[in-house]
């Protein structure tokens, strides 16, 4: 427990950048989904450059995680089940307003509701790992 403190608290900074930043707000997410702001989007663009970025230094400069071992980003394969993912995932958020890393934010912020939101997406990914070997990917 004691050397995973330092996750835990970069998991609490975490959940406070994203309250303070809006990007668990019900209303934020509405204006996102309706094309009427541009402070999700901006947000999710940022995030996507700041994965290209790092995923790239990782793999020009071989850095190692925190205990060591080699980072190995295996590639992706597109194929038609990410469609029917994504169209899950989206509706999804649209639904309860959130996406899994805000819905612990949004539980630590004390809305308790979304500890059911949590639990039915816990038993969504217990749901597609049984059924996995059955579908189309």
């Amino acid at each position: 427990m004691k050397k995973n403190i330092k996750f835990i608290l970069l998991g609490i900074l975490f959940g406070i950048i994203l309250i303070k930043a809006e990007v668990t707000s019900w209303f934020r997410i509405q204006e996102m989904f309706r094309f009427q702001s541009f402070h999700m989007y901006g947000i999710i663009c940022t995030a996507i450059v700041v994965g290209i970025i790092s995923v790239w230094l990782i793999k020009k400069y071989r850095i190692k995680s925190v205990a060591g071992e080699e980072i190995n980003i295996a590639p992706k394969i597109f194929h038609k089940g990410n469609i029917f993912g994504a169209i899950i995932f989206g509706l999804g958020w649209a639904m309860t307003g959130a996406c899994p890393g805000p819905m612990y934010a949004l539980i630590g912020s004390g809305y308790g509701v979304f500890i059911v939101i949590l639990l039915s997406a816990v038993f969504g990914t217990y749901i597609y790992g049984l059924l996995k070997d059955k579908l189309s990917h």
